[in-house]
């Protein structure tokens, strides 16, 4: 049994396929919402969507590249229709690509802004509207430590988190007027599929293997998903404004 009930309310997600978005999904569906799950692997969608139907929830799977404008829009404007309303949007989407500046591939950098940074722009730009009409609303914004603290070997990664921190703390603000709530939320290290998009570079990877080793029992995405249903799941008047999870074994 849930400890909350989201009972009628409607939430779109993305990076839904797997980690903390397949974990969000998973916990608001239990919480009794509707949700509405967006990622580029449809497959991988459908399939949770289905896991949810036959739990007895209710998901609809929308295939989409939020790197893109046109269906980042189209994915929250079809989980609106879909879905029948829009009350919460949690931009969880991201890329991590680490390594030094120097040599780097600069089409690395272009993925990770246009994911981390212009997917959750566009995103936002295209739920405001609906949210107003409806008389409010959340957002939840995936940021990382990375957001709050630089690192060797995370130049690009640190710009685009700490830039999804500053636009949250700005859009809160503007927002407010309108009943919508922001939440910026900062997962430690957590364990999903998010350092693997690094292996192609074996340094990053021993590093990464290194600070798992030093932290012992890393976040699981379940673990975020909770923290992001508490956030939600508060009265109108309270607003959580910023999350940050570490495990207890990581020191930065």
């Amino acid at each position: 049994m849930a400890l909350q009930d989201l009972s009628g309310r409607t939430v779109a997600i993305t990076g839904a396929s797997s980690g903390i978005g397949e974990a969000t999904a998973l916990a608001f569906a239990a919480a009794g919402a509707a949700v509405a799950l967006g990622a580029r692997r449809a497959d991988r969608i459908e399939a949770l969507a289905q896991r949810i139907s036959d739990d007895g929830g209710t998901a609809v799977a929308i295939e989409a590249d939020i790197g893109e404008e046109a269906s980042a829009r189209a994915f929250v404007e079809g989980a609106h229709e879909r879905l029948g309303g829009l009350d919460v949007l949690v931009n969880n989407a991201g890329v991590m690509l680490l390594g030094a500046v120097e040599a780097a591939d600069t089409e690395h950098w272009r993925r990770m802004i246009d994911v981390n940074c212009l997917g959750l722009l566009y995103c936002c730009h295209a739920a405001l509207p609906i949210m107003r009409e409806r008389g409010g609303g959340h957002i939840v914004n995936l940021s990382s430590v990375a957001g709050r603290r630089a690192g060797l070997g995370a130049a690009v990664y640190n710009l685009t988190k700490f830039g999804v921190t500053g636009f949250s703390e700005a859009l809160r603000q503007e927002a407010l007027h309108m009943g919508v709530r922001v939440t910026i939320v900062e997962p430690g290290y957590v364990e999903t599929e998010l350092q693997g998009h690094n292996a192609h570079n074996p340094v990053v990877m021993q590093a990464t293997e290194k600070m798992a080793e030093q932290i012992g029992d890393p976040l699981q995405a379940s673990d975020i998903a909770d923290a992001i249903l508490y956030a939600v799941a508060q009265p109108q008047h309270v607003s959580i404004n910023e999350v940050l999870v570490r495990p207890t074994g990581q020191r930065n």
